[in-house]
């Protein structure tokens, strides 16, 4: 409403803020195209904005309008109007942005000046595009260079430092305007022999650039027409094509790598130019170059650590770096070095001299980490019951071999000591050798060995691991040893622990326990990264899986209790993760977790684990079980707290069916062994079918059977020596089907550990059994409950004292009351102190006549006299 029935002012006013609205919406458009509009196309857009202004004046304001606005009109008609181009307006930003430029050098400020520096090239592009280069411009970046080499002129003399901000705006500055300046060196070396004459010609130039504006754009459109063979030309922004030239590799090259990391970049396309620039490119240098920015484009492709590189993207850069490094072999005049600086000329490439060693820019070593760690994060994320996932394990055997060139390229590089390459990196480069041999069977690993040396050119050799040894464990013995001598730290622990792995697979157990042993890493293992503490569980799982076939249970028993002990098998192996119902995981920590996980080809089976476990604890448990029960003087002592609560559940079970799976068989067997069933427990443990995927299972089978008739001659003799005063040795190899030699011995070994109170009778072939004094079932009760409340006494009394800590005699209740000396009179005379001397309880419960010897005499015997 207000628009209709305003006056004079308000007509003109709308007409003249439409005419500044229109005129900023046409500034914007011509900024934000990248060819810039003519001034031929502006002045027709200008008529058409009157027109329209002439036509929303015929509205309902055409007949509101009064006497005065009428003369008003008149008078801007006759009123000249200053229409400004394109151009002008271009050249006027850019006079403010040096003037900003200027104040910020005044105040110091170059955080701002970095900023407005590059906004100035940005200006000046659509400028140059249109025509000469503005001559303001060239005296700008002139000037910013004699100030800015100033300012670090004085940096380096004054105590007095910059803030961090305006430190990292001239680091910035100093960057860019190096290589700025190069494209206008002509220019800035005439401004500066005569700036004044420079600037003064400004004028006379100026009108021939709007000349040169409308037709350059229209020629370079025209005559760049690179067509391929179906007749299509590559088009880039602006609607220019594209030719690539092997002069503007390097350009390009330098403007792909500045343009990496920021946001909004096309990364497939940079891939492609590339590509062409791969094509196109001539001499070795270039190729070198190219295929260096090729790889680790690549490798930008995928970000983040939820997805993995594409099967065809990881097989692209595989064969490029294949390419690479023929390259580096057959032309030995160019080295790729992490300590080499990099090539500032773009207009020309670099030319060695006879002798000499062209250094260029890159790293070897981490190209090859980085395809080995790709292709390890597509196999954690691909399902490993498909075919695709056997499909990208078949690309291992390329990556293997890209290794060994990648040690063979370093070890080159090595032997010349101009070149200044470091042992770290050789290190490195062994230790993934190491890491893709460690955990395969010596029959993998050789053939392995025999298609990578098939794979690289005769000629090619290496001093560490030479072409003739293809034996798997010389191999391995001669990648630990080199790491021993040349590296220190976490690269040497993992190579001891990835040694004691091959071997404990390999069945040595005894050299695996002994290097465990040796290294000491059980002691300060805490102190190493995630990534090493679960290869030392991995390798002391192997180890004691390897004590098992050997048919060593304890040693087997101790080294898995650490780890099957836990109920976290999974976490600790790094072989899935353990989602806890009141657990306190950040995403955070979930997402590492996950990117810790192992493939799947390098598990170790847990179901096998578990029934290891639960078999060797069985085999140390139940005749344990059985000394305490008939021995009440010895201490209980539990080996295995996992499998004591599985065999309580199991026993507390009113109806047990057949079993099922392999806790069930091993409880099964445990009830059977406790019994003296022995037949019937080897029965449950031969039936698991777990025992098949494990080499040579009728030898482990066969263990099984002899260790299993051991332990029931144990528990046999621990159970009923109560109630035997001589018993023939005969008998007992009758009984458990053993050699009568064999029973001699388990007898011997358990009198001289003082497990049995008995002598053997070699001559008459008999066990004579000394009998001590048998205690009867209320004695029993009475020791029992004795225990138990000298331990609950003694758990009341720590609780008080944590309790009552700083307040001490708080409680002491002699002091204020009269009666009842000694503290209360609990069983336990004390004295003021409240520790005294005891005088019932626990300390006098056995008087003299009652000493135990170290026979198996227990309540079993009491309750059945």
């Amino acid at each position: 409403m207000s628009r209709f029935f305003h006056g004079d002012s308000s007509s003109e006013s709308s007409s003249s803020d439409e005419e500044e609205l229109y005129g900023e919406g046409q500034q914007d458009e011509e900024e934000e195209s990248v060819e810039g509009s003519e001034e031929e196309e502006e002045e027709s857009e200008e008529e058409s904005e009157e027109d329209e202004e002439d036509k929303a004046k015929t509205g309902a304001n055409k007949f509101l309008k009064d006497e005065e606005s009428d003369t008003d009109e008149s008078e801007d008609e006759e009123r000249p109007t200053l229409v400004k181009s394109a151009k002008d307006k271009r050249f006027e930003e850019l006079e403010a942005t040096i003037r900003s430029i200027e104040n910020a050098e005044k105040i110091n400020d170059w955080a701002h000046i970095s900023s407005e520096f590059d906004k100035l090239n940005r200006q000046v592009v659509k400028l140059v595009q249109a025509g000469t280069t503005p001559k303001v411009y060239i005296k700008a970046i002139a000037d910013l260079e004699d100030f800015m080499n100033e300012m670090i002129a004085k940096q380096k003399v004054t105590t007095k430092k910059m803030n961090a901000t305006n430190s990292r705006g001239l680091n910035a500055v100093k960057q860019r305007i190096k290589r700025n300046n190069k494209d206008y060196a002509k220019e800035v070396e005439r401004y500066r022999e005569d700036n004044d004459a420079y600037m003064e010609t400004d004028d006379e130039e100026q009108p021939v650039a709007p000349v040169e504006k409308t037709k350059k754009p229209r020629q370079s459109f025209e005559v760049d027409d690179p067509v391929d063979d179906e007749g299509f030309a590559t088009v880039g922004r602006g609607g220019k094509t594209l030719q690539y030239t092997p002069e503007s590799i390097l350009k390009n090259l330098r403007t792909i790598l500045e343009s990496r990391g920021k946001k909004n970049t096309d990364r497939a396309e940079q891939i492609r130019v590339m590509e062409k620039l791969k094509e196109v490119a001539v001499s070795p240098y270039q190729k070198i170059r190219v295929l260096l920015a090729l790889i680790s484009t690549r490798f930008d492709v995928t970000t983040g650590s939820a997805s993995f590189m594409s099967h065809d993207q990881w097989k692209l850069a595989e064969q490029e770096f294949g390419d690479l490094v023929e390259l580096l072999r057959t032309h030995t005049n160019m080295a790729v070095l992490e300590n080499a600086e990099e090539w500032e000329d773009d207009e020309k490439q670099p030319t060695p001299s006879p002798g000499e060693i062209l250094r260029i820019p890159g790293s070897i070593v981490s190209s090859v980490e980085r395809l080995d760690d790709e292709l390890t994060r597509s196999l954690q994320h691909i399902d490993p019951h498909t075919a695709e996932y056997i499909d990208r394990l078949v690309e291992e055997g390329a990556l293997y071999t890209n290794i060994v060139r990648a040690m063979l390229y370093v070890e080159k590089l090595a032997k010349e000591p101009t070149l200044g390459t470091s042992q770290e990196s050789i290190n490195r480069v062994v230790m993934r050798r190491l890491e893709h041999v460690y955990f395969k069977p010596s029959q993998v690993v050789s053939i392995l060995e025999e298609n990578t040396w098939k794979a690289i050119p005769d000629p090619l050799n290496s001093e560490v691991t030479p072409r003739d040894k293809v034996d798997s464990n010389a191999l391995v013995q001669t990648l630990c040893t080199y790491l021993y001598q040349h590296s220190e730290g976490i690269i040497r622990a993992r190579a001891m622990l990835c040694h004691i792995y091959f071997l404990a697979l390999h069945d040595q157990y005894y050299r695996a326990r002994d290097m465990m042993l040796m290294s000491h890493l059980q002691e300060n293992i805490n102190n190493f990264d995630i990534n090493t503490q679960i290869l030392y569980n991995r390798t002391l799982v192997q180890v004691g899986l390897c004590a098992f076939r050997a048919g060593l249970v304890y040693d087997a028993q101790n080294s898995l209790q650490e780890i099957c002990g836990s109920g976290r098998q999974k976490e600790l192996l790094a072989q899935g993760i353990m989602i806890q119902r009141y657990s306190q995981v950040s995403p955070e920590q979930e997402r590492l977790e996950r990117q810790r996980q192992l493939p799947f080809h390098m598990h170790i089976n847990l179901e096998l684990l578990e029934c290891v476990y639960l078999t060797c604890s069985m085999l140390l448990e139940i005749p344990l079980l059985a000394q305490t029960g008939s021995s009440p003087d010895i201490k209980k002592r539990v080996i295995s707290k996992t499998y004591r609560r599985m065999l309580e559940y199991h026993e507390r079970q009113i109806f047990t069916g057949p079993p099922e799976n392999t806790r069930d068989h091993v409880m099964q067997a445990s009830k059977a062994l406790a019994a003296g069933e022995w037949k019937k427990s080897t029965d449950f443990i031969h039936s698991i079918k777990i025992w098949d995927l494990m080499s040579q299972s009728e030898k482990i089978k066969k263990m099984l059977s002899e260790q299993i008739q051991e332990e029931g001659l144990r528990t046999y003799l621990f159970t009923y020596a109560p109630f035997y005063d001589t018993l023939s040795v005969h008998t007992l190899s009758t009984m458990f089907e053993l050699p009568e030699r064999k029973v001699a011995a388990v007898v011997s070994k358990m009198i001289s550990h003082e497990e049995l109170g008995a002598a053997l009778d070699q001559v008459n072939g008999a066990i004579i059994f000394r009998k001590g004094v048998e205690l009867s079932r209320l004695q029993s009760l009475a020791l029992t409950l004795s225990d138990k409340a000298s331990g609950l006494i003694e758990s009341n009394e720590r609780t008080l004292e944590q309790r009552t800590q700083g307040t001490a005699n708080a409680f002491d209740r002699n002091a204020q009351q009269g009666g009842r000396p000694g503290g209360g009179g609990r069983g336990r005379g004390r004295g003021t102190d409240g520790r005294g001397p005891q005088t019932t309880g626990q300390g006098t419960r056995r008087p003299g006549g009652f000493q135990f010897t170290g026979g198996a005499l227990g309540n079993r015997g009491g309750v059945r006299a």
